[in-house]
């Protein structure tokens, strides 16, 4: 679980407790930095695969099959 997944609940949370009470100004505030930080989470993941994929490109993955092959 990230940092910003913990973030996201946190403010989703705090921000039911607001709505609760009935301010919805801080209510909305803190459900939008919820979603914020929830889409900040989605994008390190995607930032992450992206990452993990370039590190092995095709070029080195031909390279690889041709050392195989000659053993």
């Amino acid at each position: 679980m990230g940092i910003w997944t913990i973030a996201a609940a946190v403010c989703l949370i705090v921000a039911g407790l607001f709505l609760h009470r009935r301010n919805f100004d801080a209510a909305f505030v803190l459900a939008v930095l919820g979603v914020v930080a929830w889409f900040l989470n989605y994008r390190s993941q995607i930032r992450r695969k992206t990452v993990e994929d370039k590190e092995t490109t095709p070029d080195e993955e031909e390279a690889s099959d041709e050392d195989d092959e000659e053993e």
